[in-house]
């Protein structure tokens, strides 16, 4: 009899930043996380479009590479699974809405952010 893989959450870092995007990785890892890393909006949308229900947690930025920035993917994820945990990051103002439910964090955030999010987004 075949034992069953436990239940890990996964979450979507979507970061251009390679340093910030395996800095959040870890921390999420650490956590007990899966964790699915992209660099742009592009990438992060094919994920949603397979993935999005299986997801807890993304974290963006807002700049990002191509076409699409990080609010945009915002509403791009809520719309695929409105019970995902979305935060999105800037250091700069945020000038775009978020969808309902989204979070925006200023830069710098801290770790203990990051974690408290993570626990949040697994109890969801």
């Amino acid at each position: 009899m075949g034992r069953a893989k436990p239940y890990r959450a996964t979450a979507l870092i979507v970061e251009d930043d390679a340093m910030q995007r395996e800095m959040l990785s870890l921390l999420l890892e650490e956590s007990g996380f899966e964790v699915i890393q992209c660099e742009s909006a592009e990438a992060a949308e094919r994920v949603l479009e397979r993935n999005a229900g299986t997801l807890c947690l993304m974290l963006t930025d807002v700049q990002l590479a191509g076409r699409m920035n990080g609010v945009d993917l915002a509403y791009v994820a809520k719309d695929r699974n409105p019970k995902l945990d979305v935060v999105v990051t800037s250091g700069r103002p945020l000038v775009q809405p978020l969808p309902d439910g989204a979070k925006f964090w200023p830069k710098p955030w801290a770790p203990l952010d990051v974690l408290r999010e993570a626990e949040i987004a697994q109890l969801s």
